[in-house]
């Protein structure tokens, strides 16, 4: 097999909770070495708490239990740090900030998203990064941008939701709005993120000239809602919420189904899917009703149109009656569980779920790529590091520390691999 897309390719990982966290992982997929950077002090969130909390939201866990180190299980981290090797390493001392400096002279691409400001103090902004290696590739990942009347604020997922225009069409008419329990806007900042890296790394390529990339994940989730804008730009309209209805086609929605909790979405838009449509839910006759004639019309008689496809739907299997409207050339799909998905035989034949094994964790599956290389297929390629653990491969192997510089290190907590307030 040749060589992974970026392999030979070195980045240094200060991100922490998801956006930061998943752009590195995917470039760490692709093939390059990522260091996840950490302290005892102060590590990633998404390990959750050092020690076990009576009462904790024990979901965090495999089969919900914390273990030993539970700052080593927490799903979701070892989710979004897998192919990383891990350094825990003391920025606030001297030490640690000389290690730093010397892991930056060698190293391809800085990621981190922290709060703007943060990597200035530490002495690892992109100016002082760029004296240490010209070419460096330096991302920065805020919520709001590295500059404007916002650029101080904190951002989570749920923010970035609000802020993008999402939660102002996300919702059912009239009501409130709804958050989607997803929050885009860290993986939709991740993905820009890990293409902006690639897209610097072959600009370096022919160029030979590093980059500093300042990527708004409000802007970036903002740009994937365009008709939102265009709407109000071109037309003098503000979108609201209108469900899972669609403003130009019907029926459009998700309708309940034989079992517990089941549903299908039919997204119907010509009349010709919609005369399909009658045919396969057994009303033909619905295709020549007035009031359904064309699409403009069904837009205005959807409570109705709603009712009789969820009368049929209620007596369907989700998936029989997706393959059968699929096979008239009908958009449905059945709305699937997490549990489903795992299960589901067309991810399965295309092998989109690998297994993982974790020393802490166990053997897991877990989800792959959404895209297939022929020639340099990429897979998750390592478990995600458990709290220091790479220290004596990145500070002695890489940077040819000795035994005895290591234990002085942990021994005044520059490095380790157990939380310090773990301890008695």
């Amino acid at each position: 097999m040749e060589a992974l897309p970026l392999d030979g390719i070195r980045v240094l990982d200060f991100s922490h909770v998801w956006a930061g966290p998943f752009c590195a992982r995917l470039l760490g997929d692709f093939g390059a070495e990522v260091i996840k950077v950490e302290s005892v002090s102060r590590y990633d969130p998404e390990r959750g708490p050092a020690k076990f909390i009576p009462g904790a939201r024990m979901r965090l866990y495999p089969d919900g239990e914390p273990g030993e180190r539970p700052y080593n299980r927490a799903g979701r981290f070892n989710s979004y740090n897998r192919s990383k090797i891990g350094l825990t390493l003391d920025l606030r001392s001297e030490d640690g900030k000389d290690l730093m400096r010397n892991l930056v002279e060698i190293s391809d691409v800085v990621v981190e998203n922290f709060s703007v400001g943060v990597m200035k103090r530490l002495g690892l902004d992109y100016e002082k990064c760029r004296t240490l290696r010209p070419d460096i590739i330096f991302i920065a990942l805020p919520g709001f941008g590295s500059d404007g009347p916002e650029a101080g604020y904190a951002a989570y997922g749920l923010t970035q939701e609000a802020m993008s225009g999402l939660s102002g069409i996300t919702g059912y008419p009239g009501e409130i709005p709804i958050d989607t329990g997803v929050f885009y806007g860290d993986p939709t900042g991740g993905l820009f993120g890990a293409t902006a890296v690639m897209t610097a790394l072959w600009h370096r390529s022919i160029t030979g000239e590093g980059q500093r990339i300042d990527l708004s994940q409000r802007e970036a989730f903002a740009s994937i809602l365009p008709e939102l804008v265009f709407d109000y730009t071109m037309n003098d309209r503000v979108q609201e919420s209108i469900g899972n209805r669609h403003p130009q086609f019907a029926p459009h929605g998700v309708y309940p189904c034989l079992g517990d909790d089941a549903w299908l979405a039919i997204a119907v838009k010509s009349d010709k899917q919609f005369r399909s449509l009658c045919e396969a839910i057994e009303h033909p006759t619905l295709a020549n009703d007035l009031r359904y004639s064309s699409g403009s019309n069904r837009l205005q008689n959807q409570d109705e149109l709603d009712r009789i496809i969820g009368e049929w739907t209620r007596q369907q299997d989700q998936h029989e009656a997706m393959r059968l409207l699929q096979s008239q050339r009908i958009p449905a799909g059945a709305v699937l569980t997490n549990q489903q998905l795992l299960e589901d035989q067309h991810f399965e034949a295309r092998g989109f779920f690998e297994e993982v094994t974790h020393p802490d964790v166990g053997t897991y599956r877990d989800i792959g790529m959404p895209w297939k290389l022929s020639d340099t297929p990429v897979h998750a390629r390592l478990p995600a590091p458990g709290l220091g653990e790479h220290n004596d491969n990145v500070l002695g192997e890489i940077l040819g520390l000795t035994a005895d510089e290591l234990c002085s290190l942990e021994e005044r907590d520059v490095i380790g691999n157990v939380p310090l307030n773990t301890r008695e």
